[in-house]
């Protein structure tokens, strides 16, 4: 089945890639959740569109990447959040969040969709957190739950 993404599949391209994929994993996963469209001539004229809007997202080359890497390897990120007694969180920390306490704090506007959290983050403490800013660069950050 040949799909155009609109939006980034890790493992499998970035938003205005035209893939070939299976038929079940296109019909089943990619196309319900809205992370591909099917191929279409008239769909391959949006492909412009979604090619300028991700441009405009991300950055620019590697040497900009690596520039942000080092930014954030030396940004003190401190996220408050509601807990219990025992510094359990009342929900859980999401790439929202850490993207928000991140320009807070002085940093780079980050998109949410390109920071991965290996673990949820229930719990106050210090906790690591990796960015992909560049398919080559990846950033780790620490991030500083405090409760209220």
């Amino acid at each position: 089945m040949k799909l155009i993404l609109t939006n980034e599949v890790s493992g499998l391209g970035a938003p205005g890639d035209i893939v070939e994929v299976k038929d079940g994993y296109g019909r089943n996963y990619l196309i319900p959740r809205g992370f591909a469209m099917r191929w279409t001539r008239g769909g391959e004229k949006q492909i412009d569109s979604i090619k300028k809007a991700r441009d405009a997202r991300e950055i620019r080359d590697l040497g900009t990447a690596k520039e942000v890497a080092g930014r954030l390897g030396s940004l003190r990120v401190t996220l408050k959040t509601r807990a219990g007694d025992s510094g359990r969180l009342f929900g859980s920390v999401t790439t929202g969040d850490i993207a928000d306490a991140v320009k807070a704090a002085g940093g780079p506007l980050l998109d949410r969709r390109r920071i991965e959290i290996t673990n949820a983050i229930k719990s106050v403490g210090s906790h690591r957190v990796s960015v992909r800013l560049h398919p080559e660069v990846a950033a780790n950050l620490d991030v500083e739950v405090v409760g209220s």
